[in-house]
Protein backbone atom coordinates (compact mmCIF):
# COMPACT_ATOMS: atom_id res chain seq x y z
CA UNK A 1 0.00 0.00 0.00
CA UNK A 2 1.63 3.33 -0.87
CA UNK A 3 1.62 5.93 1.68
CA UNK A 4 -0.63 8.88 1.26
CA UNK A 5 0.58 11.97 -0.32
CA UNK A 6 -0.17 15.15 0.93
CA UNK A 7 0.03 17.82 -1.86
CA UNK A 8 0.48 21.46 -0.85
CA UNK A 9 0.61 20.68 2.91
CA UNK A 10 3.38 22.97 3.37
CA UNK A 11 1.71 26.02 1.58
CA UNK A 12 -0.01 28.71 3.69
CA UNK A 13 -3.81 28.31 3.91
CA UNK A 14 -5.80 30.74 2.20
CA UNK A 15 -7.11 33.83 4.17
CA UNK A 16 -9.10 34.49 6.32
CA UNK A 17 -9.04 31.35 8.66
CA UNK A 18 -12.49 31.41 10.77
CA UNK A 19 -12.42 29.85 14.01
CA UNK A 20 -15.47 28.88 15.36
CA UNK A 21 -16.70 27.25 18.56
CA UNK A 22 -19.59 26.05 17.68
CA UNK A 23 -20.96 24.48 20.84
CA UNK A 24 -19.81 20.95 20.20
CA UNK A 25 -15.90 21.32 19.09
CA UNK A 26 -13.50 24.17 17.87
CA UNK A 27 -12.98 24.31 14.36
CA UNK A 28 -11.06 26.03 11.44
CA UNK A 29 -13.03 26.94 8.53
CA UNK A 30 -10.79 27.35 5.23
CA UNK A 31 -11.61 30.03 2.53
CA UNK A 32 -12.23 28.49 -1.11
CA UNK A 33 -9.69 29.63 -3.90
CA UNK A 34 -10.91 33.09 -5.35
CA UNK A 35 -10.65 32.77 -9.11
CA UNK A 36 -7.80 34.83 -8.95
CA UNK A 37 -5.90 32.86 -7.15
CA UNK A 38 -6.29 29.73 -9.16
CA UNK A 39 -5.52 31.81 -12.00
CA UNK A 40 -1.87 32.52 -10.57
CA UNK A 41 -1.78 29.03 -10.10
CA UNK A 42 -2.52 28.54 -6.31
CA UNK A 43 -4.67 25.12 -5.34
CA UNK A 44 -5.88 24.08 -2.21
CA UNK A 45 -4.00 21.15 -0.12
CA UNK A 46 -5.30 17.57 -1.17
CA UNK A 47 -4.54 14.18 -0.53
CA UNK A 48 -4.06 10.88 -2.48
CA UNK A 49 -2.69 7.38 -2.12
CA UNK A 50 -3.22 4.89 0.22
CA UNK A 51 -6.53 3.44 -0.04
CA UNK A 52 -7.98 6.48 -0.83
CA UNK A 53 -10.56 6.34 -4.38
CA UNK A 54 -9.06 9.44 -5.80
CA UNK A 55 -8.44 13.12 -4.56
CA UNK A 56 -9.54 14.95 -1.78
CA UNK A 57 -9.19 18.60 -1.55
CA UNK A 58 -9.04 19.67 2.70
CA UNK A 59 -12.52 21.25 3.84
CA UNK A 60 -11.31 22.17 7.54
CA UNK A 61 -9.82 21.15 10.48
CA UNK A 62 -11.23 20.24 14.03
CA UNK A 63 -10.94 19.08 17.44
CA UNK A 64 -12.01 16.38 20.19
CA UNK A 65 -10.87 16.51 23.89
CA UNK A 66 -11.29 15.46 26.73
CA UNK A 67 -12.16 16.12 30.69
CA UNK A 68 -9.33 13.92 31.82
CA UNK A 69 -5.95 13.74 30.49
CA UNK A 70 -6.62 9.74 29.65
CA UNK A 71 -9.59 10.65 27.14
CA UNK A 72 -10.61 12.78 24.37
CA UNK A 73 -9.31 11.04 21.45
CA UNK A 74 -12.12 9.12 19.07
CA UNK A 75 -10.08 6.20 18.74
CA UNK A 76 -8.72 3.95 20.83
CA UNK A 77 -5.20 2.40 20.60
CA UNK A 78 -4.09 -0.43 22.25
CA UNK A 79 -6.25 0.10 25.06
CA UNK A 80 -4.76 4.22 24.73
CA UNK A 81 -7.10 6.77 24.07
CA UNK A 82 -5.14 9.92 24.08
CA UNK A 83 -5.84 13.45 25.16
CA UNK A 84 -6.83 15.14 21.64
CA UNK A 85 -7.38 14.23 18.57
CA UNK A 86 -7.28 16.48 15.40
CA UNK A 87 -9.26 15.76 12.50
CA UNK A 88 -7.96 17.22 9.37
CA UNK A 89 -11.58 16.41 7.07
CA UNK A 90 -10.87 16.57 3.12
CA UNK A 91 -13.73 16.17 0.19
CA UNK A 92 -13.63 13.87 -2.79
CA UNK A 93 -13.01 16.65 -5.36
CA UNK A 94 -15.53 15.23 -7.33
CA UNK A 95 -17.98 16.69 -5.95
CA UNK A 96 -18.88 20.36 -5.24
CA UNK A 97 -19.50 20.35 -1.40
CA UNK A 98 -18.99 18.19 1.50
CA UNK A 99 -22.77 18.26 1.76
CA UNK A 100 -22.90 16.80 -1.41
CA UNK A 101 -19.54 14.83 -0.39
CA UNK A 102 -21.41 12.75 2.30
CA UNK A 103 -24.47 11.46 0.64
CA UNK A 104 -21.69 8.70 -1.36
CA UNK A 105 -19.49 6.22 0.01
CA UNK A 106 -16.62 7.85 -1.50
CA UNK A 107 -17.28 11.55 -0.59
CA UNK A 108 -14.52 12.46 2.03
CA UNK A 109 -11.15 11.50 3.85
CA UNK A 110 -10.64 12.40 7.16
CA UNK A 111 -6.96 12.34 8.44
CA UNK A 112 -6.88 11.84 12.21
CA UNK A 113 -3.49 12.45 14.05
CA UNK A 114 -3.50 11.83 17.96
CA UNK A 115 -2.32 14.41 20.70
CA UNK A 116 -0.45 13.18 23.90
CA UNK A 117 0.24 15.31 26.96
CA UNK A 118 3.67 16.50 27.45
CA UNK A 119 5.07 19.01 29.40
CA UNK A 120 6.41 20.66 25.84
CA UNK A 121 3.84 22.93 23.73
CA UNK A 122 2.81 21.72 20.78
CA UNK A 123 4.54 24.46 18.00
CA UNK A 124 1.78 23.85 15.44
CA UNK A 125 -1.21 24.93 18.46
CA UNK A 126 0.60 27.85 19.20
CA UNK A 127 -1.69 30.54 17.15
CA UNK A 128 -4.73 28.85 17.93
CA UNK A 129 -4.25 28.39 21.53
CA UNK A 130 -3.40 32.05 21.44
CA UNK A 131 -6.85 32.70 20.34
CA UNK A 132 -9.31 30.33 22.25
CA UNK A 133 -10.13 32.89 24.97
CA UNK A 134 -11.64 35.19 22.08
CA UNK A 135 -14.39 32.21 21.31
CA UNK A 136 -15.34 31.52 24.40
CA UNK A 137 -18.73 30.88 24.16
CA UNK A 138 -20.80 28.46 21.42
CA UNK A 139 -21.36 30.08 18.18
CA UNK A 140 -18.05 32.25 18.72
CA UNK A 141 -16.81 33.36 15.75
CA UNK A 142 -13.27 35.20 14.77
CA UNK A 143 -10.76 35.49 11.49
CA UNK A 144 -7.73 34.79 12.45
CA UNK A 145 -5.32 37.60 11.73
CA UNK A 146 -2.91 34.66 10.89
CA UNK A 147 -2.52 31.91 8.27
CA UNK A 148 -0.53 29.30 8.53
CA UNK A 149 0.42 25.36 6.75
CA UNK A 150 -0.82 21.92 7.50
CA UNK A 151 2.37 20.60 7.71
CA UNK A 152 3.04 22.87 10.92
CA UNK A 153 0.31 21.46 12.38
CA UNK A 154 1.69 17.35 12.35
CA UNK A 155 5.66 18.61 12.17
CA UNK A 156 7.58 15.36 13.55
CA UNK A 157 4.96 12.87 12.93
CA UNK A 158 5.59 9.40 10.96
CA UNK A 159 3.51 9.94 8.04
CA UNK A 160 4.39 6.77 6.21
CA UNK A 161 2.86 4.91 9.05
CA UNK A 162 -0.74 4.83 9.15
CA UNK A 163 -3.94 2.72 9.65
CA UNK A 164 -6.90 3.21 7.21
CA UNK A 165 -10.50 1.57 6.90
CA UNK A 166 -13.87 2.68 5.92
CA UNK A 167 -15.98 4.47 8.10
CA UNK A 168 -18.76 6.77 9.07
CA UNK A 169 -18.58 10.47 10.52
CA UNK A 170 -18.20 10.50 14.34
CA UNK A 171 -20.44 13.58 14.43
CA UNK A 172 -23.84 13.82 13.42
CA UNK A 173 -25.41 12.76 10.64
CA UNK A 174 -22.98 10.23 11.43
CA UNK A 175 -22.59 9.50 7.13
CA UNK A 176 -20.91 6.50 5.68
CA UNK A 177 -18.89 8.08 3.76
CA UNK A 178 -15.55 8.72 5.01
CA UNK A 179 -12.12 6.76 4.70
CA UNK A 180 -10.34 6.97 7.99
CA UNK A 181 -6.78 7.85 7.74
CA UNK A 182 -5.14 7.62 11.41
CA UNK A 183 -1.43 8.35 12.73
CA UNK A 184 -0.37 6.53 15.64
CA UNK A 185 2.73 8.82 16.10
CA UNK A 186 1.45 10.94 18.90
CA UNK A 187 2.06 15.33 19.04
CA UNK A 188 2.51 16.74 22.39
CA UNK A 189 0.09 19.14 23.94
CA UNK A 190 1.29 20.63 27.07
CA UNK A 191 -1.60 20.88 30.08
CA UNK A 192 -1.92 25.05 29.39
CA UNK A 193 -2.68 24.07 25.60
CA UNK A 194 -5.15 21.62 26.31
CA UNK A 195 -6.71 23.86 29.34
CA UNK A 196 -7.38 26.60 26.40
CA UNK A 197 -9.59 23.89 25.11
CA UNK A 198 -11.43 22.96 28.21
CA UNK A 199 -12.33 26.83 28.95
CA UNK A 200 -14.67 26.36 26.05
CA UNK A 201 -18.34 26.68 26.70
CA UNK A 202 -20.94 24.01 24.96
CA UNK A 203 -24.77 24.96 23.67
CA UNK A 204 -25.73 24.72 27.45
CA UNK A 205 -23.05 26.75 29.03
CA UNK A 206 -21.54 23.83 30.47
CA UNK A 207 -17.88 23.73 30.24
CA UNK A 208 -17.20 22.17 26.24
CA UNK A 209 -15.60 18.68 27.05
CA UNK A 210 -15.97 15.12 26.36
CA UNK A 211 -16.44 15.91 22.16
CA UNK A 212 -16.37 12.74 21.70
CA UNK A 213 -18.64 10.08 20.11
CA UNK A 214 -18.78 6.61 22.12
CA UNK A 215 -17.19 4.05 21.44
CA UNK A 216 -18.14 1.82 18.42
CA UNK A 217 -17.70 -1.75 17.71
CA UNK A 218 -15.10 -2.24 15.28
CA UNK A 219 -17.84 -4.86 13.51
CA UNK A 220 -17.23 -6.18 10.00
CA UNK A 221 -14.79 -3.58 8.65
CA UNK A 222 -11.55 -4.09 7.48
CA UNK A 223 -8.35 -1.88 9.14
CA UNK A 224 -5.07 -1.99 6.82
CA UNK A 225 -1.64 -0.82 8.79
CA UNK A 226 0.95 0.74 7.01
CA UNK A 227 4.20 0.65 8.52
CA UNK A 228 6.17 2.56 6.76
CA UNK A 229 8.12 0.27 3.99
CA UNK A 230 4.83 -0.53 1.63
CA UNK A 231 3.92 -3.14 3.52
CA UNK A 232 0.40 -3.98 4.72
CA UNK A 233 -2.11 -6.15 5.60
CA UNK A 234 -5.33 -6.71 7.38
CA UNK A 235 -5.29 -6.54 10.99
CA UNK A 236 -7.08 -9.92 11.22
CA UNK A 237 -4.25 -10.89 9.54
CA UNK A 238 -1.62 -9.51 12.06
CA UNK A 239 -2.63 -12.16 14.68
CA UNK A 240 -0.76 -14.79 12.51
CA UNK A 241 2.72 -12.34 12.70
CA UNK A 242 5.25 -12.07 15.72
CA UNK A 243 4.82 -8.14 15.38
CA UNK A 244 0.77 -8.57 16.30
CA UNK A 245 0.37 -7.11 20.08
CA UNK A 246 -3.30 -5.79 20.36
CA UNK A 247 -5.47 -3.75 17.88
CA UNK A 248 -8.33 -2.39 19.28
CA UNK A 249 -10.16 0.34 16.76
CA UNK A 250 -13.70 1.79 16.74
CA UNK A 251 -14.96 4.66 14.99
Amino acid sequence: MPAVDMIGYHNLLPNPLVMVNNGHTVAINIPKLTEEEKANGDFMPYVRGGKLPGEFEVEGVHFHWGDKNNRGAEHVINDIRYTMEMHIVHRNKKYATLADALEFADGAAVLGFFFNLDEDDSQGLTAICRHLHLIPEANDAMNLTITFALSSLIANVDVDKFYTYKGSLTTPPCSEAITWVLYPDPIPISPKQIARFRQLQDTQDGALVDNFRQLQSIGNRRVFMRNGNNRHTLVEALKKELDYQKWDWYN
